[in-house]
């Protein structure tokens, strides 16, 4: 009892700055030893006595003695991360590794970038690594295109995050090594049987011929996996309960032949594993400490832990979102891939595609991606998401990140010459960003000679009180335009107040504008002179119409795509 009392005095005295709350060293005592509850008051005579003794007692003292008597006691409890994701389970600061692992049938789009910037996130919130691996163990759905895509994909929505980037196909050898040394462990057998005739013994709990062949047996099938079998006629099988309550688990495959030629590899490889055991090798091998991914995963993540049990290795913690369900885009890769074949689309970066290629050239910024996948998080909770709600989000965080950014020009879609009658030669500047007037001006030059909107052109009602942004009022009166006034407060006065709009001066050399829109269609119109000094990929906003990015630029002709509003 003394020991117990003394320790936790000591700890409760280390804790509080030598000051000793009784009862709850009490609540330690008789939680460690229960048997003394049938004796308190004891207890308690013992615990004033010692801690007494205690409270004169330097800290210095009481960390020497707390060391030799409870050590454990002095550990320093680990202090919860705190970031805008909610924490990791085991996680230490610096020791965090993720990885995020696509298969390279295609670039990545808006269903990848959640998973990929959760997993970059935590892995920069615990000042840890994020890994790209690129699963290309299926040879039959890989586009070559994509080895390259899918890193420029990483790079860019990460910010540069990605610490190592792996191939699975390099990788051949570490896996048949694995297999080969579950084989002579008697943990893998070789199956020959019919896959229907497999299946249906499997269904109904039963083991296979194959699986009780001896250890030398599977091993000369297992050699005959790489020179004599035919693709089909045998299966690499992990033995796990066949009678176990989930049918998924029960003696699955690791390993089969594949005779597709290869990208990386050509023909020289015909043994390929299935994604489960490679995943379990590479999470062991890359020191991975935490996987991040969707639930239908999570059967996966079974099987990849009976098979590092095979090893007896320490697994990583496993963590699972709830599925998001896209509605109103179409992310099939194939479909989309058979559509650029048959030049429906331009390519990956045809501004009509949910895909990142084609959402980096339009002007979306990383950053609101990972926003989105910050504040959605880390929950099983399934969710829908409908493709104004998306938009809706992605949009307000891009805004938030481009506003500041963006300096501001006119541009007139369909312009109409129009000549105010004793509108003044006047010089009009107006500032690059309104909030950032050091950043310089735009000078125009008028003498009441201006390009129009079309559709403002149609707009303007006889009669009104209308006026040229910073230029001047003017009124338009048996179809013709005169002038009234500069003052805008005549404008704000006036009894019946029309449009204010925005203009261009009837310059030499005026930028010939087109915009793409998100539909793909185009719009002309002209812009100022001084765009045709923009560099590609800026972005801008046109103002009182949308944010772009410049896409190129040529002797008199900027070339712009539509980002939003």
């Amino acid at each position: 009892m003394k020991d117990s009392v003394r320790k936790y005095v000591l700890k409760n005295a280390h804790d509080f700055k030598g000051k000793v709350n009784d009862k709850v060293v009490l609540g330690l005592v008789l939680k460690e030893k229960p048997e003394l509850r049938k004796d308190v008051p004891a207890v308690l005579r013992e615990i004033q006595a010692i801690s007494k003794e205690v409270e004169t007692l330097s800290q210095q003292q009481i960390i020497s003695e707390l060391k030799k008597l409870a050590p454990e006691l002095l550990k320093e409890e680990k202090e919860e991360h705190k970031g805008p994701l909610k924490p990791l389970p085991n996680a230490e600061k610096g020791k965090v590794v993720v990885r995020m692992a696509p298969s390279p049938s295609g670039p990545l789009h808006i269903g990848h970038a959640y998973g990929l910037s959760l997993n970059s996130e935590y892995a920069r919130m615990y000042d840890g690594k994020l890994i790209l691996r690129i699963e290309d163990t299926n040879p039959e759905n890989i586009y070559s295109p994509a080895y390259k895509l899918i890193p420029e994909d990483v790079q860019w929505l990460t910010g540069n995050n990605v610490k190592e980037v792996i191939v699975q196909s390099s990788r051949l050898g570490i896996y048949y090594d694995y297999a080969e040394q579950l084989v002579q462990q008697g943990k893998v057998y070789l199956c020959t049987c019919d896959a229907d005739a497999w299946r249906e013994m499997k269904s109904k709990g039963k083991a296979c011929p194959c699986r009780s062949l001896s250890v030398p047996e599977q091993q000369e099938r297992f050699a005959k996996l790489f020179s004599s079998y035919a693709e089909g006629e045998a299966v690499a099988r992990l033995k796990t309960d066949i009678t176990d309550k989930n049918p998924a688990l029960r003696d699955f495959a690791i390993m089969r032949i594949v005779e597709h030629v290869h990208p990386k590899t050509g023909k020289e490889q015909r043994v390929w594993p299935l994604m489960v055991f490679s995943v379990a090798i590479d999470d062991h091998e890359l020191g991975i400490t935490h996987v991040l991914n969707g639930k239908d995963h999570m059967d996966n993540a079974a099987k990849e832990r009976m098979i590092m049990d095979c090893f007896g290795w320490t697994y990583p913690e496993y963590k699972h979102w709830g599925m998001i369900s896209f509605i109103g885009f179409d992310l099939s890769t194939s479909k989309t891939r058979l559509a650029i074949e048959q030049k429906e689309y331009t390519g990956w970066d045809d501004i009509r595609l949910p895909f990142l290629p084609a959402l980096r050239r339009r002007g979306y910024q990383a950053a609101a991606f990972r926003r989105y996948a910050i504040e959605m998080g880390l929950s099983q909770n399934d969710k829908t998401v409908s493709l104004d709600e998306f938009w809706k989000s992605i949009n307000a965080f891009n805004k938030e990140i481009i506003e500041p950014q963006a300096n501001r020009y006119f541009c007139v879609e369909k312009p109409v010459a129009v000549t105010i009658a004793g509108a003044p030669k006047k010089k009009v500047l107006f500032d690059l960003h309104p909030n950032f007037p050091e950043r310089g001006k735009r000078e125009f030059h008028s003498a009441g000679e201006v390009y129009i909107a079309e559709s403002d052109y149609h707009k303007l009602s006889a009669g009104f009180t209308h006026r040229l942004m910073d230029y001047g009022n003017f009124q338009i009166k048996d179809g013709k335009w005169s002038f009234l006034s500069e003052s805008y407060d005549d404008y704000k006065n006036a009894k019946q107040r029309g449009m204010i709009i925005h203009w261009l001066p009837m310059q030499r050399h005026p930028a010939r504008v087109e915009v793409t829109l998100e539909d793909g269609t185009t719009i002309q119109g002209i812009g100022e002179e001084g765009m045709t000094s923009l560099k590609t990929g800026q972005i801008i906003q046109l103002e009182r119409m949308f944010f772009v990015r410049v896409d190129a630029v040529e002797e008199d002709r900027v070339r712009l795509w539509y980002l939003h509003r």
